[in-house]
């Protein structure tokens, strides 16, 4: 039931941008703020899917964990969704001029890596993809999260220009998830000291 509610939940941006859209409510340039939204809601699930570990290791509050998959997911899906509307509404599939936006505009260049970065991460996301793959491997793989974080904070800085407040805000964030993360860790990744045994008499 709760699963289902997040569902609900997680939709409700889509609802939201569909309702603006049919009802002349996205302003001037209606593609350009379906761009941006769809974009915007990607980022915001990513920082709560990589909010979840840090949560668990500063709380001990792990029911979030279990959801943490169907967050990630919905990072591609609204992902996804930020690159149809570019490809096919904003281009018209017009592949030269869309070549020409990757070479020459960087903020394209990196939203197109970005979203290269998140789909093994959605086609591994499965338990049995997962078992398959096995866990050294699947964690390696997994852990390009954060470097997909990292560019898509940079594609939405280098997209707006001249207002950075929104991108700063996000990379702020990002990296208070990552250092409470290290944070966490540094005891248990710190070597243990060996104690030596007590001379013994011969």
């Amino acid at each position: 039931m709760l699963r289902l509610a997040l569902h609900i939940i997680a939709l409700l941006p889509l609802s939201w941008v569909a309702w603006q859209a049919t009802h002349h409510g996205l302003g001037a340039n209606p593609i350009e703020a379906v761009e941006h939204f769809t974009g915007q809601t990607a980022l915001i699930f990513l920082i709560l899917t990589l909010a979840v570990t840090p949560l668990r290791m500063l709380t001990g509050w792990s029911k979030p964990l279990a959801y943490r998959r169907m967050l990630g997911l919905f990072v591609f899906f609204y992902a996804t969704l930020h690159m149809i509307v570019y490809l096919v509404i904003d281009q018209g599939l017009a592949w030269p001029f869309i070549w020409a936006d990757i070479v020459k505009r960087p903020y394209i260049t990196i939203g197109m890596l970005t979203w290269l970065i998140l789909l093994p991460l959605a086609i591994t996301s499965h338990n049995k993809v997962r078992r398959w793959l096995g866990m050294d491997l699947w964690r390696k793989i997994h852990r390009w999260v954060y470097v997909a974080a990292a560019t898509s904070i940079l594609h939405f800085s280098w997209a707006v220009k001249l207002d950075q407040t929104e991108p700063l805000r996000y990379g702020v964030i990002l990296f208070l998830l990552l250092l409470a993360r290290r944070w966490h860790l540094k005891p248990l990744l710190a070597p243990k000291s060996k104690t030596k045994a007590p001379p013994t008499l011969s």
